[in-house]
């Protein structure tokens, strides 16, 4: 049963419950998009162009940042991979404040107001050796939402039975931080969330995403109009991709979620390949757009990631994963009694945690096309990890190259769907 919060103030609104069926349109952003192009751009500019200015840049940043917790103390003045791993929550909001109601007709309308997190997404990169796992959950999936302090001091009670998406509104990045922590058990050290002209400021810098579409869509609730093949999309239209859930999949977000997984996977071979990462014009292009999205407000930081020099150590522990290991899920999830919510299936997404805290590579044995929007058409060419080089003792002769030990994946059951960087997946029509 849901309870109401107490002790609210008056003048704050309720939250309208927007869910599967309804008009209500959602931005998206994910992890690697932003935190990724952020701190992919920081430590290549810094080391290989010497663009030093952009450390001035990030101090804009930095003076930005927002409280999730207790804050970390000052790091040490060096730079290098961050030790240990890393739990970063990003979210999506659908803020209207700033927005072009050219682009976002919905912000003129009378529940326009207020701001949710209408994608939630939890990024593990684990310690050595290093992989990252990206697990996004339903905005419409019913949890439990502890206290929470607002931004503006006004406290809200805990509440039984909430759509995760309502986090934001009570109390923030902070409070969406507080959520995901109660349902996962997961610390989370690092947060971020971002509006949606930052969306599509950052898609236009890095110069668009390449997206795969088996068949013709059409979706008058986005305004995309796209046939079958391959596009290059960009700025606005890469949103649109974003938030289409009408026309694909089976018309819910979890249709919506796997279509975003193509999305990230694409841009993380993209990020990955020489069109950015050896691109310096694009680099700093893509590191100024950063900056700006946060000194405008469309994009937000935890104090603890708002630091240029934790980017840095981020972007180092990252940047060589291969694409097997970089594996995007959902949160294991039923339909709720009328199929308008679903409810979190806590006992499968215990089998992912403990692999994730265990850092166990991953098995993927649900279909991507069982309701969802995507189907796998190929893999990607994934760069490999090095072999460490071991020299003999007393030897004169070359190192001898040990090969990484072989690891058991853990088979996730098959309510964790998603897939990895590796497979190159196509858009599919409503069936």
């Amino acid at each position: 049963m849901s309870s109401r919060p107490e002790g609210k103030a008056s003048s704050r609104r309720q939250p309208v419950a927007r869910h599967g069926v309804l008009r209500s349109p959602n931005p998206f952003v994910q992890i690697l998009t932003v935190l990724g192009a952020i701190v992919a751009v920081v430590v290549v500019s810094v080391a290989a162009i010497g663009g030093f200015y952009v450390w001035d840049a990030a101090r804009a940043v930095a003076d930005a940042g927002v409280s999730i917790g207790e804050d970390e103390a000052a790091l040490p003045p060096t730079i290098g991979e961050i030790e240990g791993g890393v739990n970063l929550l990003l979210v999506g909001t659908d803020s209207c404040e700033g927005q072009d109601i050219a682009l976002f007709p919905r912000c003129a309308a009378a529940d326009a107001e207020g701001e949710r997190n209408d994608v939630t997404m939890l990024i593990n990169i684990s310690d050595a050796p290093r992989r990252v796992t990206v697990v996004s959950f339903p905005r419409d999936m019913i949890v439990s939402i502890p206290s929470c302090t607002g931004e503006d001091g006004t406290q809200y009670s805990a509440m039984s039975a909430q759509m995760i998406n309502v986090s934001y509104m009570y109390g923030g990045l902070a409070c969406s931080v507080l959520t995901v922590k109660k349902l996962t058990g997961v610390d989370i050290q690092f947060a971020g969330a971002i509006r949606w002209t930052g969306v599509i400021n950052m898609s236009d810098a890095i110069g668009g995403v390449d997206v795969c579409l088996s068949d013709d869509i059409q979706d008058g609730h986005t305004g995309l109009d796209l046939a079958a093949g391959q596009h290059t999309l960009v700025g606005a239209e890469a949103l649109q991709f974003l938030r289409i859930r009408h026309g694909i999949g089976d018309g819910s977000d979890l249709g919506r979620i796997s279509n975003q997984q193509q999305f990230m996977s694409s841009m993380v071979r993209k990020l990955q390949s020489d069109g950015v990462l050896a691109n310096p014009g694009t680099l700093l292009n893509l590191a100024n757009t950063a900056v700006k999205q946060v000194t405008s407000g469309q994009l937000v930081l935890s104090n603890e990631l708002a630091n240029p020099q934790r980017m840095v150590q981020i972007a180092m522990a990252v940047r060589s994963v291969p694409y097997e290991d970089i594996v995007f899920v959902q949160y294991p999830t039923v339909y709720a009694e009328g199929g308008l919510r679903v409810l979190p299936v806590t006992s499968d997404a215990d089998v992912l945690f403990a692999a994730l805290a265990a850092n166990q590579p991953l098995q993927l044995t649900g279909s991507t096309s069982d309701g969802n929007g995507t189907e796998v058409v190929g893999e990607a060419t994934a760069p490999t990890s090095t072999p460490t080089a071991t020299p003999t003792p007393g030897s004169t002769e070359a190192p001898v190259v040990e090969p990484a030990p072989t690891e058991t994946a853990v088979a996730l059951p098959s309510t964790v769907t998603g897939q990895t960087a590796a497979q190159v997946t196509c858009t599919v029509a409503e069936r």
